[in-house]
């Protein structure tokens, strides 16, 4: 099991006098291979707007220090996210980083493809309504996308509304390499290289 280290956009404003330094300390145990999730979440608004950006400026700065990726979480925030990643990036360089859990548009998946980011799908890209989010998966590049759980939450079928477990990305990847007109066996094998070279802490296992 591993871990990452951060402060939910949720409560950005209960740890608004940690800093990046001490994010990086927590870095250096063995099994902290991520920073976050971090980010901007306005569906909730549960920390002010303000709270939140700076909180994802003090983890990007983390992540750049630590080069380890940081884990992005944004709901209903494209155009905000996309003028940080692009601030963040072209202003102090560089950042591994994955929009985790993807629900964004077209523009912002874009947006951090060109920066060098990762795109993660989670069960709601295999939910009949996703067509959306099935197109913004193909039109990724292949060395980009990651399929992830978000367990316990967001079970793709057959066995939504159900407790998600990890076990069920299988059903995120089928219906993605479907769509994506590619063959489950290929598909599965490149998310995963894609994973192991974005979280390259994590040591190799290919049982």
């Amino acid at each position: 099991v591993f871990c990452s280290v951060g402060t939910h956009p949720h409560h950005a404003d209960k740890e608004t006098d940690g800093t990046s330094g001490q994010l990086v300390i927590l870095t250096e145990h063995p099994k902290v291979v991520a920073i976050g999730e971090a980010g901007l979440d306005y569906f909730y608004d549960y920390a002010p707007r303000i709270a939140q950006e700076k909180g994802l400026r003090r983890h990007i700065e983390a992540a750049r220090h630590t080069r380890l990726p940081l884990v992005i979480h944004s709901r209903d925030a494209d155009d905000d996210m996309a003028r940080i990643l692009e601030e963040e990036t072209q202003g102090k360089g560089a950042f591994p980083f994955v929009l985790h859990c993807f629900t964004g548009g077209a523009d912002l998946a874009a947006c951090a493809i060109a920066l060098g980011g990762y795109i993660s799908f989670s069960g709601i890209a295999a939910f009949k309504k996703s067509t959306e989010l099935r197109n913004i998966a193909a039109d990724a590049p292949r060395d980009r996308i990651l399929v992830e759980t978000d367990a316990p939450y967001l079970a793709p079928p057959p066995n939504r509304g159900k407790r998600n477990e990890p076990s069920f990305v299988k059903h995120t990847a089928q219906i993605l390499a479907e769509h994506l007109d590619v063959e489950f066996d290929a598909f599965a094998m490149k998310t995963t290289e894609n994973f192991y070279r974005l979280f390259s802490k994590v040591p190799r296992h290919d049982g």
